[in-house]
């Protein structure tokens, strides 16, 4: 096993899952749940196969070179930015429809007031 590429993948992978979807979902269903085993085995085995998926798909795709694997890094990178700038887009705007419908509430509370 090539340990250098082990603890790579590691420490880049969990490093890029805290604080992801996957950690809050396991963290509401745990939650709710009478008992936290069958969250946690659920969800590692949901990760561990949608890893597995990952790497046959990558293993397949460098093996028979239907894609160099430079256009598979470029491409992984692209979408990796891609997806940080949309949930920043989305992050930005939802915190300015709140502001927005604060401002709106402000506003009817004034008029209300005033009315009385």
């Amino acid at each position: 096993m090539d340990w250098k590429i082990f603890l790579s993948a590691f420490v880049v992978i969990f490093l890029a899952e805290l604080g992801d979807k996957t950690q809050l979902s396991a963290l509401a269903f745990a939650s709710g749940a009478k008992s936290v085993w069958p969250v946690f085995f659920g969800a590692s085995f949901a990760l561990v196969l949608s890893t597995f998926i990952a790497v046959l798909l990558g293993a397949v795709l460098h093996k028979q070179d239907l894609i160099p694997l430079s256009a598979i890094r470029i491409a992984a990178g692209t979408l990796f930015i891609v997806f940080g700038v949309l949930t920043l887009y989305s992050s930005f705007n939802n915190k300015a429809d709140k502001a927005g419908k604060t401002e709106k509430a402000d506003k009817i509370e004034i008029k209300s007031t005033v009315k009385e």
